[in-house]
């Protein structure tokens, strides 16, 4: 590989034979550094090919932008993850999360506030990316002498998530304010307000999220006929509920909702209706 443009002493564009442009990172590997300077792969930290064109340029922008100790701080951070869930993440997660938190940090500076109305349903959906956010944040603490304020570690949450599983951060946002749209819909045919302590409750939000993912991927399951016609007898109030779901499930994801999942919807709410909140 060759030297295309450096970008900072920690980070260069370089020319790939196979991918084409490429961004290496890694500590003083952009230093002292000319055009056309050939440069070995093993001597990097990280190396990634970004190749929506859109995403490059945004990068390379938000470098030019960012200081060069919190890029450092990020590349620590995307190396975290990965040793965490042993895996390779997928490049976006360079552009949006440096992004995200740069812009964040330069809030909370300015005294803005954070807030993030879905915390307690991030945390509960995705507790492994909830738990690595915590700890990335107190990493980007460290590095910046920035208090992180609890509402980011929903955000960063969810940017790990699409991270994992290769889906848009508006996609997994969007299933987030629709499993809200659900729960409340429960809690008011229930007469309800549920606990986000009580396991049930968290099976169920956990069930919500997994099945939207699987409607989006197209993952059905085969539907038990013969327990449908029992619950559709013994619990009607949670059986009818059930379907008022589906259909607001295929109404905002505009795709159809596989009869199976009124049964075990059935199934979560009928031990909902059971207990007594307060």
């Amino acid at each position: 590989m060759e030297v295309k443009k450096v970008l900072n002493n920690n980070v260069i564009i370089a020319r790939h034979p196979e991918y084409e442009e490429v961004v290496l990172t890694g500590k003083g590997i952009g230093f002292g550094k000319k055009e056309g300077a050939p440069v070995q792969e093993e001597g990097a930290e990280k190396f990634f090919v970004l190749k929506n064109q859109q995403e490059q340029e945004q990068y390379k922008q938000l470098l030019i932008e960012v200081d060069e100790s919190f890029i450092g701080c990020m590349n620590e951070c995307m190396a975290m993850l990965e040793n965490r869930f042993q895996v390779q993440l997928h490049e976006h997660i360079h552009v949006a999360l440096t992004d995200h938190l740069y812009y964040a940090v330069h809030r909370i500076k300015q005294g803005m506030e954070i807030r993030n109305p879905f915390l307690q349903e991030t945390e509960l959906a995705y507790p492994a990316e909830f738990q690595a956010a915590r700890d990335l944040l107190f990493h980007v603490e460290k590095c910046t002498g920035i208090a992180m304020p609890e509402g980011e570690v929903g955000f960063v949450a969810l940017h790990i998530h699409t991270a994992l599983t290769q889906r848009s951060i508006q996609e997994v946002n969007e299933h987030t304010m629709l499993v809200s749209e659900l729960v409340k819909r429960i809690e008011e045919t229930l007469d309800i307000s549920m606990d986000t302590k009580d396991l049930d409750h968290q099976r169920l939000l956990r069930h919500l999220h997994q099945t939207l993912e699987r409607i989006q991927n197209g993952d059905y399951g085969d539907e038990p006929e013969s327990l449908k016609n029992v619950l559709k007898k013994e619990y009607p109030l949670c059986y009818n509920l059930s379907w008022k779901l589906i259909k607001m499930m295929q109404q905002a994801l505009k795709l159809p909702v596989p009869e199976s999942e009124g049964v075990y919807l059935t199934l979560h709410l009928q031990r909902l209706s059971r207990k007594t909140y307060k």
